[in-house]
């Protein structure tokens, strides 16, 4: 008997029943499991002494051994005296070897009343089939969940994209190819925390829920405290706490968590997303410009072994030293409009007419700057590029270039058209400040739902004093869609926001 042909069980060769059908079959099934005192869901506990890789990986070690593993059953093939199955765990499938004079008559009969998609375990001998497969030789097995649903169809798969991501424990079982980015996403989060570790960086947590809705332009969620009568907003950024404790006499501190904001929805976007931000006093945007590009280089290296990565088929190496380019040359070299050259707000607004811009009453020459770099250069930056030179009325965060006014200490680091960190010389002169939230304020007035509240408690803190900083953030979900190949976000996110079903 081969180990390795189709299915031949009743239930793979005759014609399915219903659904529903299906669903009481396995119900009954579970009925008379409790009624002969066999109710897997009573087992608490399995000791495994091997995972499926290790198996495959340690197969001369363990040759002849006997071994206990646990996995869900993926395929069952063989009628009579003998059954070949498939289990998968954590690490991936192996075959087991099931035989009466092993089991015994009644065991092998009832393992065969067994469905894809039981959690089992097994005991028994590591060794090769005939036709050179790595099994293990069953000498004792276990029922230890029952699946109550059937798993898609083993041909077909889980192929409908929204029900993947809103049923994403069946997509890890019957695709699991899919496991890998988020194994990935692991090891890219760990190593960018061994990089700050190593430079010296405090990691520490700050408050999700807050008074004041600051730190980015956003949209924030909204929620109530009952015990405090106010309204509160999940964060939409780490920014302004972690300040407060470089005020505080922290020197390095990172934080790696969550932000929410309450805009849409798409390849690029989830309503809540994973941001890491650091900030480091004595330094400015150059030393951050630094950090970002060994940081994204060394994490690479450390996960993929390489800088050199393929995404969408674009070659990019995160090997060789990143560009510089200003916003405003930018804009000049894919728009041919120079904007060092404009000098009146009428004269931007008469440019973006002219090239079918659509702006806001509210936005200053700054803002129109900004709207021809959106339209004319942003996707056309591929290769790894540090853009400068933000005007300040879309960086209320940061200082001004002193030699440029108009203009900030800020980058964002751009990747094939997309952003990928953020960072700015901090600005630390509380008057200042408080001039721009007033204008952000006023901005807010005239409509601009993204625009920042009045943060008193920040403008005392700096009152106190806050050191020259560097500060940066890095958006970790694109980080990982870089590094992994995925072209949507939600093939990063375990738990992608989703409409409810049904709606």
């Amino acid at each position: 008997m081969s180990d390795r042909r189709s299915d031949n069980t009743p239930e793979a060769s005759e014609a399915p029943p219903a659904l529903s059908e299906l669903l009481q079959i396995r119900r009954d099934k579970l009925l008379s499991l409790k009624e002969r005192g066999e109710n897997p869901f009573l087992i608490t506990r399995f000791d495994r002494t091997v995972t499926a890789a290790e198996v495959s990986a340690r197969f001369e070690e363990l040759e002849g051994s006997a071994q206990a593993l646990a996995g869900r059953l993926m395929s069952k093939r063989g009628m009579g005296k003998a059954l070949f199955m498939d289990i998968a765990d954590h690490s991936g499938r192996i075959q087991i070897y099931a035989r009466v004079d092993e089991l015994g008559e009644e065991k092998l009969e009832a393992v065969k009343k067994w469905d894809i998609g039981d959690i089992i375990g097994v005991g028994g001998e590591v060794f090769r089939t005939k036709r050179g497969e790595i099994s293990i030789r069953a000498n004792a097995m276990s029922l230890l969940s029952k699946s109550l649903l059937p798993l898609p169809e083993k041909w077909h798969g889980l192929k409908d994209t929204e029900l993947r991501y809103r049923q994403r424990y069946v997509d890890l079982i019957v695709n699991p190819e899919v496991k890998e980015a988020f194994v990935k996403r692991s090891l890219i989060i760990r190593e960018m925390r061994a990089f700050l570790d190593a430079e010296r960086f405090l990691e520490v947590e700050t408050p999700v829920l807050h008074t004041v809705a600051g730190g980015a332009a956003a949209r924030p969620f909204v929620t109530h405290h009952n015990t405090l009568n106010m309204d509160m907003y999940l964060r939409i950024a780490l920014e302004l706490h972690l300040k407060r404790l470089i005020v505080g006499g922290f020197d390095r501190v990172y934080e790696i968590g969550r932000v929410f904001r309450n805009e849409g929805i798409s390849t690029r976007h989830n309503p809540e997303f994973t941001l890491l931000e650091l900030y480091e006093a004595y330094t400015d945007c150059e030393g951050m410009m630094d950090l970002a590009e060994r940081l994204l280089r060394t994490v690479a290296e450390k996960v993929l072994g390489t800088g050199k990565i393929t995404f969408e088929g674009v070659d990019i190496d995160l090997g060789l030293p990143f560009a510089r380019l200003s916003m405003s040359d930018a804009v000049k070299l894919y728009s041919g409009v120079d904007f060092s050259q404009v000098q009146s707000l009428e004269e931007a607004r008469s440019l973006a007419r002219e090239h079918h811009i659509a702006y806001e009453e509210r936005h200053g020459r700054g803002d129109i700057l900004n709207l021809f770099f959106e339209r004319y250069a942003e996707q056309k930056i591929i290769q790894p590029t540090f853009i400068t030179g933000h005007p300040v009325e879309i960086s209320p965060l940061a200082k001004k270039d002193p030699q440029n006014p108009g203009h900030t200490e800020r980058f964002e680091l751009f990747i094939l058209g997309r952003e990928y960190a953020n960072a700015f010389s901090e600005l630390n002169d509380p008057l200042d400040q408080r001039e721009r939230f007033i204008h952000q304020m006023e901005l807010k007035a005239a409509g601009d739902e993204e625009a920042a509240d009045m943060d008193e408690d920040f403008l005392t803190a700096l009152e106190y004093g806050m050191p020259p900083t560097g500060g940066m953030g890095i958006g970790v979900d694109r980080t990982v869609m870089l590094l992994t190949g995925c072209s949507s976000i939600r093939d990063v996110l375990l738990f992608p926001t989703m409409r409810p079903s049904g709606d």
